[in-house]
């Protein structure tokens, strides 16, 4: 089955995903995560769209009387369309004007989950929802349930807030996840987003006309609509869009041009800049484009973009956007752990967009920045129950948030502006083809093993238990990875089907693994890493045959660029791909976390542990000291050298648990950065 991001064969990539793949998730977080998606997460999710107005708002529209008759007669559309025919008539649009993006996003979800096996429920919901859009499309191809029912007439008067683009962009995409799935019988869902697009075409194309909408994410999806079809018009439509941002289209805006990522051409911009979820969509889409078009230069201003935000702009756990307040990127270095937003779509996004940038330049990095977003920002927005979710993701959580914020609540099951939950349900329901890619194996870089450089080389890009079978030049290639990734850091991958002849297998090295082994048959060899992040073993591979890497999983402590002044004399824990963090609940003693500092040479013991409401984890105990302290002159400051200067710092334990994992255990304190002392 293919996978979100499907480059076409004269795409200028250097990897792509596998052909004929078929991946299965054998253990794991990413299985536990696949788990609950599909028996907890994505039935809340139909819940929700019924109690929130979703489903009922695109049922008003195919009542209401539209600019044209809709298109679809098909098996289950309910009859003729657009005049309401069995449909109970009457009734108010409930909810933001972008509410018809979350039933496309759960549509997406369930797409992917259903190429992995029938759910009932989940069947019944697209059949019912791709009749809804059907009866709702109106004859023209427009599709839009707020605008055909809260202010019919006036679609693309106000582009700069309307997200028209970016709810047919999510129906565009749920309907390529449908098709690659095998589960949109007849081709029904795929027909509506085809003559949606074909719309978009016909209004846009020819010139700017109405604007540009203020939310991107239509670029990426017409991409893979393009990619899905072969229609060069969706590609060319794609492109335009891209082009046009940086000119003024998008129109005025109380946040600014730069909110709206239309302050500069993307060929021009030299970072990223306003809303954070916006951008990454941008980014998404201007990298699809330059692969589909081979233009050179738009890449390198991507890849340039990309390489000032994880410098500058990214929290240690991956997350992205600095501030709450308008959801945008910060300056430079301002990552503040308590204020930071790090929103859960930003997440999701970048991992989008550094995926492509992975296919596109075949360097590790990109899959780096992946793992490290992934197993962190990303993973701690949802429950380890699945029923939850945050929006923002912060660092620190002070004992006293909730009288701060007015509500004990941290995360919830859904939201008035709902973008998160199915932000999240339809990455983890892809999450599979984020494994491996496959590339020509042109000998560049050093290989390690036997064999020459030809043919094909088969990439792990993240490690986790599954089974792959693909195609590979000369035949079918079957790996089965164990591993108790990410709490050890061995890696076992063992051939069970191989094409005759030599073929490379390259295994991506983080870059936190400071003393890495790799063994072939019990075989210890050398670990070469070559100039893109992988050890490549080249040799005539046979069934049986097993690659062992050896990952350091060392604890180690992590301190802040010095430019980042809200956590400058401050370390985080990390150990392999995970970020740790301080919970009060696991202070042993009852020692306020806000209290806790680290020493430069704390050594931590290594504890692995069954939480409740958690699960499996690794904990990691430290002694540590406990600061105090009075204030002088009232205030919460001290002079330097005064009274208060030498109060005692007494000896304490401290227990840091994974970040993901935090908040599953009830209300409290929490801190990723602690204050370092001198021992």
């Amino acid at each position: 089955m293919d996978g979100p991001a499907l480059p076409s064969p004269g795409a200028h990539v250097a990897h792509r995903p596998p052909r004929r793949a078929g991946t299965r998730l054998t253990g794991g977080p990413w299985l536990q995560w696949r788990r609950v998606n599909r028996e907890v997460s994505l039935p809340l999710a139909l819940d929700w769209l019924e109690k929130a107005g979703n489903l009922r708002n695109l049922e008003l529209a195919a009542a209401a009387p539209g600019e044209g008759a809709a298109q679809g007669t098909g098996p289950g559309t309910g009859g003729s369309a657009g005049n309401g025919a069995g449909n109970a008539a009457g009734g108010e649009y409930r909810g933001p004007v972008y509410m018809d993006s979350d039933v496309h996003k759960v549509l997406e979800s369930a797409a992917w989950e259903l190429g992995e096996g029938h759910e009932e429920r989940l069947a019944e919901f697209a059949a019912r929802a791709a009749g809804l859009l059907e009866r709702a499309q109106q004859e023209d191809g427009y599709l839009d349930s707020y605008y055909q029912v809260a202010e019919p007439g006036r679609r693309y008067t106000r582009l700069v807030d309307s997200h028209e683009h970016y709810c047919a962009g999510h129906l565009m995409q749920a309907a390529v996840a449908a098709t690659r799935a095998g589960a949109d019988p007849g081709g029904r869902l795929l027909a509506v987003a085809r003559r949606l697009a074909d719309h978009l075409a016909e209004v846009f194309l020819p010139g700017p006309g109405p604007g540009l909408d203020g939310h991107p994410e239509v670029e990426t999806a017409l991409v893979e609509l393009y990619r899905t079809t072969g229609e060069p018009t969706y590609l060319e439509l794609a492109s335009a869009f891209v082009e046009r941002r940086g000119h003024g289209l998008v129109g005025s805006h109380k946040r600014g041009a730069r909110h709206r990522q239309d302050h500069l051409p993307v060929r021009e911009a030299p970072t990223l800049t306003g809303h954070a979820v916006r951008g990454l969509y941008l980014e998404a889409g201007i990298v699809d484009v330059a692969v589909e078009t081979g233009d050179e230069a738009l890449l390198a201003a991507s890849v340039a973009r990309w390489e000032d935000m994880a410098a500058t702009r990214t929290a240690l756990t991956g997350g992205l956007g600095s501030r709450q307040v308008g959801e945008v990127f910060g300056e430079r270095y301002e990552l503040p752990p308590d204020l930071g937003y790090n929103e859960t779509c930003a997440s999701a996004a970048s991992i989008q967009w550094s995926w492509r940038l992975l296919l596109a330049t075949g360097e590790a990095r990109y899959a780096d920045l992946i793992e490290r977003t992934l197993f962190n920002a990303f993973g701690a927005a949802r429950s380890a129950d699945g029923r939850t979710y945050y929006k923002g993701n912060p660092l620190q959580r002070r004992a006293d948030h909730a009288e701060a914020v007015g509500d004990p609540r941290c995360r919830d099951e859904w939201f008035y502006s709902a973008c998160c939950p199915p932000a999240v349900t339809r990455l983890v329901a892809s999450l599979g083809h984020y494994a491996v890619t496959v590339s020509p194996d042109t000998g560049t870089g050093t290989g390690t093993g036997t064999g020459e450089a030809g043919g094909e080389l088969l990439h792990l890009q993240q490690y986790a238990p599954f089974e792959l079978s693909c195609a590979l030049a000369g035949g079918e290639a079957g790996l089965r990875v164990e591993t108790d990734y990410p709490w050890a850091g061995a890696v076992a991958v063992t051939v069970t089907r191989s094409p005759g002849g030599p073929w490379g297998l390259a295994l991506r090295i983080p870059p936190w693994s400071e003393r890495t082994g790799l063994a072939v048959n019990g075989e210890e060899l050398p670990v070469r890493v070559d100039r893109r992040g992988y050890a490549v073993v080249r040799r005539d591979w046979r069934a049986g045959d097993t690659v062992t890497l050896r990952l350091d999983m060392r604890p180690r402590l992590t301190v802040p660029h010095p430019r980042i002044d809200a956590v400058r004399g401050c370390a985080a824990v990390e150990r392999g791909p995970l970020v740790y963090c301080f919970e009060q609940v696991d202070q042993e003693d009852g020692t306020e976390v806000d209290r806790l500092a680290l020493r430069p040479g704390a050594a931590f013991d290594e504890v692995p542990a069954e939480l409740p409401g958690v699960g499996r984890t690794v904990l990691l105990r430290a002694g540590a000291v406990a600061v105090s302290g009075g204030h002088e002159a009232g205030l919460p400051y001290r002079r330097l050298g005064g009274p208060h200067a030498a109060d005692a710092a007494r000896p304490a334990a401290a227990t840091a648990v994974p970040y993901f994992q935090w908040d599953n255990r009830g209300d409290g304190a929490m801190r990723v950065w602690m204050p370092l002392v001198s021992d």
